[in-house]
């Protein structure tokens, strides 16, 4: 439950039709399973206290009193339970019969909340047997206390902030106008349905569809238990399709016909962060709501949910491909845009050999051929100084032969030479005037050629480069349009492999491969033995880390306390906890004091759900304090 995490549960038990205390004794099974393994709230399926295909059964009373009793002996098993827990079944109340989910903790009925959509279409028929559930809450007598009764019912953890759970049954998820909908609106961060759903072709995945899409619309997480082996195969089969989602991502499923409990890790602070970032999430709907407080144990919850090490770049292969097309979709699109507004016909960039520059030129031909202009009027500049290698220059050069594009050559080393003597800078003292002189040279040249070629100048700077502040300013840091400028550096790498494996040009992707595996850096000092002495990542870390914070601090809302407990998962057997600390520490200090160079960015294209445009998704005072995020940071030690 600590820094937001909730585990849940969805149960499945093999249960027997109009067999209530067999079921119980299942559900009770499940029950430990699920809170032995750290679940705190704990869902099982519609009516699964009687079955759900008991058919006229349901009419008759031995069978609705059965229920009730054992649904007593269910709230004495969990008198020393930590966990919410909803089970099914039939309850009446003034002379009708509703299909209901009773709310239980610590050994209390907490609340009744009965189905609202009663479907009677096709193979489903409830309407013979169960009322509609009334919205507004009404006190109801059960085991001599008053219960509320009623859907609209939240159920509120005083020890979790943001823990508010609310119910679903079955079908009201799947009409237009659902119950969650105004529980979301009305605070609910977790939607539980109680299930019975059968199997047909395709249902699954339509299930599937919907349980993320009311996850994602309602921006909370999702919990879907749905009955399976035990009901009746007169007409139907169940599968116990259980899923868990979370704004939009599905967390877990089970495998259908396997009968299984399924566990996932629920984030409350990310959909809290979610709800406050989205300004049109929704008013309040009309209507009487009760809230009713529980109690949770508060512990750190043992995470089973899984941190990919590289959250900007999608695992499966596939969708990896497609999204790296977009991405340099977008790039060139944007480009497009910025040449039709100008009307201008020539691009100016500087090429190094490295992995920036190399996807930058490779956008400015695309978008080239999109505008059905001469590729010679793209002039690539290799900028010769102090710490060029052949490899990276015969590499840039190479570039810009095989891409069909005009290569200039500029030798700065006179030029920054001078420069130095004048403002009486050492060639001997490679500070950090030393670099940033070669670095200012570079982008007074490109924009003086862009001048005379009366052309643009594509920025080449990434946005991992941008976070961290790894740009001169008015160097590199500045350009006429900055195609990279939403692109981490741990997804470039991918968009040039995507390009070389796609491109149909043997020699290209030959180039591509050998440029990916060139180490990164600015080369602004002098090469040890022709190689590269300057390697960014020793300088500033890696950037797979500092990619890994940037996402969960700015699309997550991480504190450094949270993304220092994900990293360890995601990236355990390949940093040790004292390198992920030195370096989580670092990218803080330099994402604070370094947001003067993004207040004044170039325009680029947005490409993700992370972008740090002072014009766009990031407004941060360029002197805000780092001390807070510092403090968490130091506690960690």
């Amino acid at each position: 439950m600590k820094q937001g995490f909730i585990k849940a549960a969805a149960v499945t038990p093999k249960i027997r039709v109009a067999d209530p205390a067999y079921n119980a004794e299942v559900i009770c099974a499940g029950l430990e399973d699920a809170c032995a393994k750290g679940a705190k709230i704990i869902v099982f399926p519609e009516l699964c206290i009687t079955g759900y295909t008991c058919g006229d059964l349901f009419l008759q009373p031995l069978l609705l009193k059965e229920a009730a009793r054992q649904l007593v002996k269910i709230m004495e098993r969990t008198q020393k339970k930590d966990a919410l827990i909803m089970v099914g079944l039939p309850m009446e109340r003034d002379g009708r019969l509703y299909n209901v989910a009773a709310v239980l903790c610590r050994g209390r009925l907490l609340g009744l909340v009965p189905k609202g959509n009663i479907p009677s279409y096709a193979e489903f028929y409830e309407g013979r047997h169960f009322a509609e559930g009334n919205e507004k809450p009404v006190p109801f007598l059960f085991a001599g206390e008053s219960v509320p009764f009623g859907t609209n019912l939240l159920f509120s953890c005083e020890d979790m902030h943001g823990l508010i759970v609310g119910c679903e049954i079955c079908e009201d998820l799947w009409v237009a106008s659902s119950p969650g909908t105004n529980h979301a609106l009305k605070g609910a961060t977790i939607l539980a349905n109680l299930s019975a759903s059968n199997e047909t072709i395709g249902k699954d995945e339509y299930r599937e569809l919907l349980v993320k899409s009311s996850s994602a619309r309602l921006i909370c997480g999702y919990i879907y238990t749905s009955a399976g082996e035990g009901e009746s195969t007169q007409d139907l089969v169940f599968g116990g399709h259980n899923l868990i989602a979370e704004n939009g991502i599905l967390l877990a499923q089970v495998k259908r016909f396997a009968c299984e409990t399924l566990y996932a890790d629920i984030d409350i602070e990310r959909i809290l962060l979610e709800r406050r970032r989205m300004g049109t999430f929704g008013k309040e709907p009309q209507g009487e709501y009760v809230r009713i407080p529980f109690r949770l144990e508060s512990e750190e919850t043992r995470l089973d949910r899984r941190f990919g090490s590289m959250p900007f770049v999608p695992g499966d292969e596939g969708q990896r491909n497609r999204r790296c097309e977009e991405i340099l979709s977008i790039q060139s699109y944007g480009l497009k845009k910025r040449y039709e507004h100008t009307g201008l016909k020539s691009a100016v960039i500087g090429v190094s050999g490295g992995l920036d520059s190399t996807l930058a030129l490779l956008v400015t031909v695309r978008t080239f051929d999109l505008l059905g202009l001469d590729r010679k009027g793209i002039t690539a500049v290799t900028m010769p100084c102090f710490g060029t290698t052949d490899r990276t220059y015969e590499n840039a050069c190479h570039l810009a032969d095989i891409l069909g594009v005009t290569l200039e050559q500029v030798d700065i080393r006179k030029a920054v030479e001078i420069h130095f003597q004048d403002i009486g800078q050492a060639l001997s003292e490679h500070d950090v005037t030393y670099e940033n002189g070669q670095a200012r040279e570079r982008t007074q040249v490109l924009m003086d050629l862009a001048n005379r070629r009366n052309g643009l100048v594509i920025g080449t700077g990434d946005m991992s480069e941008l976070a961290l502040g790894w740009a001169t300013y008015n160097g590199d840091h500045m350009s006429m349009y900055g195609v990279n400028a939403g692109v981490p550096k741990t997804l470039v790498r991918h968009l040039v492999k995507y390009y070389g494996d796609t491109c149909g040009n043997t020699e290209l992707t030959d180039l591509l491969a050998d440029i990916l595996d060139t180490p990164v850096s600015p080369e602004l000092l002098p090469p040890v033995d022709g190689v590269i002495s300057q390697k960014t990542e020793d300088l500033v870390g890696p950037y797979e880390l500092h990619d890994f914070f940037l996402y969960y601090m700015l699309r997550c809302g991480y504190s450094p306390a949270k993304i220092y407990r994900v990293s360890k998962l995601a990236f355990a057997g390949q940093y040790d906890d004292g390198t992920i600390l030195k370096w989580l520490r670092i990218f803080y200090k330099r994402f604070f004091t370094q947001q003067f160079k993004r207040s004044c960015l170039p325009d680029g294209p947005k490409v993700g759900s992370v972008a740090l445009s002072p014009r766009g998704d990031l407004r941060m005072p360029s002197d805000a304090s780092v001390r807070l995020w510092l403090s968490e940071a130091e506690k960690l030690v």
